[in-house]
């Protein structure tokens, strides 16, 4: 057998690549020709069987990793679900339909969120994790300057990301009147394996209408501080901005550094409709800044119809709420 193959090469190669189904057969005619090999004659079998395993293995585990590279992505998505309490938790059907939507993300903000005790949270995690890969979330506490108060709540897939810190942002004292926001930003760190951007913050914001320029405007001063925080420019604002039709509108851009500073990215754009009502508005927005536009996916960025795609009647859909999500997909 010098400079030659073992006769067993072409067989040991339908032993490496063959289906399983192949592999019995395969292996009772190699093992009848064993019985006629000498010592020294297997040695060197063993030894080509050993290199070319470890081709293999090799070659799978690239090809593994290649294609989890090519595929693997983060979905971000904003969610106003309208008084989404203790009521609405009970509801199965909406419970449901609601858990559908997280399973869409891989990090979804929630809004809206009247939770005193977060008996309801409890009871969408219960919902989520049934079943499926597990969910953990963060949630701030309530806020708001009267007696209405709202969270905001991440909930995020385990294996594909993780919180690294958060904060409320302070925007003034709420007693003495001179705060900016009505429900001020609770900003999360992610980390993610799965995004360029290998940690980010989110920005959630769910403005009051009648005040939406303002505080659309402030949340400029949120980024700020973030990046003096953190020391980070990975941001992404998101949440029911009511920035549109009415409540901004025209000239009222231009009071918005937020929009008139060309390095923000808003994509989602003003003729986008985030209303389950017979309105056409998009009020719930994501806005990147120009280092974290560098991990979102071009065009990925939309307004996610549940009803549609769920083909779910008009009436049930706003049961779940009247707003649309809102997403974006990041790169690895």
């Amino acid at each position: 057998m010098k400079g030659q193959q073992p006769a067993f090469c072409t067989h040991s190669t339908l032993l490496l690549l063959a289906p399983p189904t192949c592999f019995c057969h395969t292996r009772q005619q190699v093992n009848k020709r064993l019985e006629q090999w000498t010592p020294a004659e297997t040695s060197r079998l063993q030894i080509w069987f050993l290199q070319q395993f470890r081709m293999r293995w090799l070659c799978t585990t690239g090809l593994f990793a290649g294609l989890l590279h090519l595929s693997s992505s983060l979905l971000l998505g904003a969610f106003n679900i309208r008084t989404f309490g203790d009521a609405k938790a009970s509801n199965e059907t909406l419970m449901n339909i609601i858990s559908t939507v997280v399973h869409r993300y891989d990090i979804i903000l929630i809004q809206e969120v009247r939770d005193v005790d977060l008996s309801a949270t409890t009871k969408l995690m219960e919902y989520v994790n049934k079943g499926s890969s597990e969910f953990g979330y963060i949630v701030s506490e309530p806020l708001g300057r009267g007696t209405y108060k709202e969270r905001y709540l991440f909930l995020y897939r385990t294996q594909a990301a993780s919180v690294v810190k958060s904060y409320t942002y302070d925007d003034g004292c709420e007693s003495c009147g001179t705060d900016t926001f009505n429900r001020e930003p609770f900003v999360v760190m992610f980390s993610s394996k799965l995004s360029a951007a290998a940690s980010f913050a989110l920005v959630p914001q769910h403005t009051s209408p009648d005040s939406a320029v303002q505080e659309v405007d402030a949340l400029y001063d949120v980024v700020t501080d973030v990046r003096s925080r953190w020391s980070t420019n990975n941001i992404v604002l998101l949440g029911d901005f009511n920035s549109g039709c009415s409540y901004v509108a025209g000239s009222d851009w231009e009071q918005i550094r937020l929009f008139t500073d060309k390095s923000f990215h808003w994509l989602i754009p003003d003729s986008a409709d985030t209303t389950v009502t017979t309105t056409v508005c998009p009020y719930d927005r994501i806005v990147v800044t120009a280092d974290m536009m560098k991990a979102v996916v071009q065009g990925s960025a939309q307004v996610y119809d549940f009803m549609a795609d769920l083909k779910l009647s008009h009436s049930l859909a706003l049961d779940v709420s009247d707003h649309f999500p809102v997403e974006v997909k990041l790169s690895s």
